[in-house]
């Protein structure tokens, strides 16, 4: 009887340092490790990949948001600001019906197949804003020339970039709201596209929120 009360306490005590150890490993020095080294090594992408301007952060480079208008008295969808770049549709995002005590946005597709009439419907509605929003006097777009990504929404919802096509196709109307000439509107998306990842991932691409910050430090040098 003796024995087995000193082989479990002997057990107890082993089991008890060992989760001791295990915690201060896994629970303290791993992640303090972990977070010296990206804090050291990446700061921007390990506090989220912040994008600033005039001194206050502004969004991350990592996530798509929306420049819209307020939205006028008894208007549920608000209206594209059509002075700045916009992004990819946003057709799969929704909002938690459960916990009604937070606004939770929740990310994610639309999960229609490519013949749903509901989809069918939305790619052709967001094809018609897309030519009637950037067609301006002496230019009117051709739905020909509007590319997938400008009225189809990524599988997030929260795609922060378009493609150079999207892009290139909005400088006209963003060059006649601000007041700039088209070429220089131009030549911002040419600076602020990128390339395939490592040379061959991927597609290229532009940031929208990057383009928008370095779009109004030029306005305000207008």
């Amino acid at each position: 009887m003796k024995n087995s009360v000193t082989t479990g306490a002997r057990l107890f005590g082993a089991g008890l340092r060992a989760l001791l150890a295990l915690t201060l490993v896994t629970g303290v020095v791993y992640p303090l490790a972990v977070t010296g080294v990206a804090q050291g090594l990446f700061p921007g992408r390990a506090n989220g990949s912040e994008t600033e301007a005039d001194g206050r952060v502004v969004g991350s480079s990592l996530i798509g948001q929306a420049y819209t208008l307020p939205p006028e008295e008894g208007q549920e969808t608000p209206e594209p600001d059509l002075r700045w770049f916009q992004g990819r549709p946003a057709n799969g995002l929704g909002t938690n019906t459960l916990n009604t005590e937070y606004r939770l946005l929740l990310s994610g597709a639309t999960n229609l197949s490519a013949g749903n009439e509901d989809l069918v419907r939305q790619v052709e509605d967001a094809k018609a804003a897309v030519v009637k929003d950037n067609s301006v006097p002496g230019h009117a777009v051709d739905p020909s020339d509007v590319p997938a990504d400008a009225v189809t929404s990524s599988g997030s919802g929260l795609d922060p970039h378009i493609s150079p096509a999207y892009a290139e196709l909005q400088t006209r109307r963003v060059a006649v709201r601000n007041g700039l000439p088209v070429a220089r509107v131009e030549r911002l998306v040419e600076d602020h596209t990128e390339g395939r990842t490592l040379g061959f991932l991927g597609e290229p691409r532009v940031n929208v929120l990057a383009l928008n910050v370095a779009l109004r430090e030029l306005s305000a040098q207008r």
